[in-house]
């Protein structure tokens, strides 16, 4: 098993560029397979997740040629399997994206427990039971999910909780079915925005997205498109706390600030000073820092995925801050990790934290529960006095691309080391 060796107390110096943005490709790949025509998709980042949906996607068939540069040319006009392979499927949550095109287009797909960061209860309650609002028919066999569906028909779907995955998956699923398909207490993501302009582009009919309803006029048929992936926020958010955790000035390139804007005023409350430009933003060189309270949310509130680089940068920051992840249950748990470091937090429950700073960070021996937090553990690192060990690398490469030479490139100490 990999891992990343850091010696902290660097000096950071230039610019790094922001990768495509994970959980927009996650999701624009699967799209492709809507159609029989080819799909060119550009600013794909290099990361494992895409890795493991591009096998399973060639197993099922579909042609994908990698042009270089984050491009590839994604084809599905010979389809020779719907069942997920068992292996690949398990390791990827997003895997379970491939249902709605496979079902629309081939009126059956199977597939295990999707995989990926094992964080909370991420149940697929939301899936099955937005297919069977289509007309799908789920059976539960041998730990392997069969659903099939003659057509689909238009629902109307409300959603208990807000649901980005959820949101997209029964778009996809909406713009081939017969009628017209609501969905209510929708995502608002860039990344759902982005999406629905792809199958758009393609020939859908879809209006509302980012906003809490999106309507979806199905059609009969989708056309190739052409499509570039929007910049990680998440990727630029984390880039921004390792920057003002050092204390030193790094500018964040090929990034969107427009959707940063509750993050960006939280950085800017704590202290953080910044100058934001259309696609950077550059973070200078700063001083102290001050504890505040934060509650992840939806977006457009703070997103839980930047919980954790936010965290480090609190241990940081002068006083008292409290910070409470209303998402996920049992996220909070690698701020142990943080302890052992050196930091002074106190795990009040499941959801919320206090965190008394700031503390002088010691470099140790540690590993990546997550891919969010395994971030969050180079941030520590970063800042910590002498040697950091991360374990688990995999986690951590799973969703920031070529992190290590990116790393090395503005001037950190890490190398990585099987």
């Amino acid at each position: 098993m990999a891992k990343y060796i850091i010696q902290g107390k660097r000096k950071l110096k230039g610019s790094i560029v922001n990768a495509g943005a994970k959980n927009n490709a996650l999701k624009v790949l699967p799209a492709a397979l809507l159609t029989d025509q080819p799909c060119l998709i550009h600013n794909v980042p290099e990361i494992e997740d895409i890795h493991i949906l591009l096998e399973i996607m060639e197993a099922l068939g579909v042609k994908v040629e990698r042009l270089g540069q984050g491009s590839l040319r994604v084809q599905a006009d010979n389809i020779k399997t719907t069942d997920l392979d068992e292996q690949l499927a398990r390791k990827l949550r997003s895997s379970i994206m491939l249902i709605a095109p496979l079902l629309a287009r081939f009126k059956e797909v199977s597939m295990p427990h999707p995989g990926g960061c094992v964080i909370g209860k991420r149940p697929i309650d939301f899936f099955i039971d937005g297919f069977k609002q289509f007309g799908g028919q789920i059976i539960v066999k041998d730990d392997r999910y069969y659903f099939q569906a003659s057509k689909l028909r238009g629902p109307q779907i409300i959603f208990p909780q807000i649901s980005h995955t959820g949101t997209e998956s029964m778009m996809i699923a909406g713009v081939l079915a017969e009628g017209t398909t609501q969905i209510v207490n929708a995502a608002c993501e860039p990344e759902v925005v982005a999406l629905a302009e792809m199958l758009n582009q393609m020939g859908a009919d879809i209006c509302g997205a980012g906003t809490s309803y999106i309507e979806i006029h199905g059609v009969k048929k989708l056309n190739g498109t052409e499509f570039t992936v929007i910049p990680d926020r998440i990727e630029t958010g984390s880039f921004i706390a390792l920057a003002a955790v050092n204390k030193q000035p790094l500018t964040i390139t090929n990034c969107n600030p427009e959707h940063l804007q509750v993050p960006l005023s939280l950085f800017a409350k704590i202290g953080v000073k910044m100058q934001i430009g259309k696609s950077e933003i550059m973070v200078e060189k700063n001083g102290d820092y001050q504890g505040i309270n934060l509650s992840t949310h939806e977006y457009p509130g703070f997103p839980t995925d930047l919980q954790a680089p936010v965290t480090v940068l609190l241990t940081q920051a002068q006083g008292q801050s409290l910070v409470h992840e209303t998402i996920y249950e049992s996220r909070l748990f690698y701020t142990d990790l943080l302890n052992r470091m050196g930091a002074n937090i106190i795990l009040c429950d499941p959801h919320r934290i206090i965190i008394q700073g700031p503390s002088q960070l010691y470099g140790k021996r540690v590993e990546s529960p997550d891919l969010r937090a395994g971030i969050a553990m180079i941030i520590a690192a970063s800042v910590a006095e002498g040697q950091t060990e991360i374990d688990n690398a995999y986690q951590i490469e799973r969703g920031y691309e070529n992190i290590v030479s990116r790393l090395q490139t503005i001037g950190l100490d890490i190398r990585r080391e099987e």
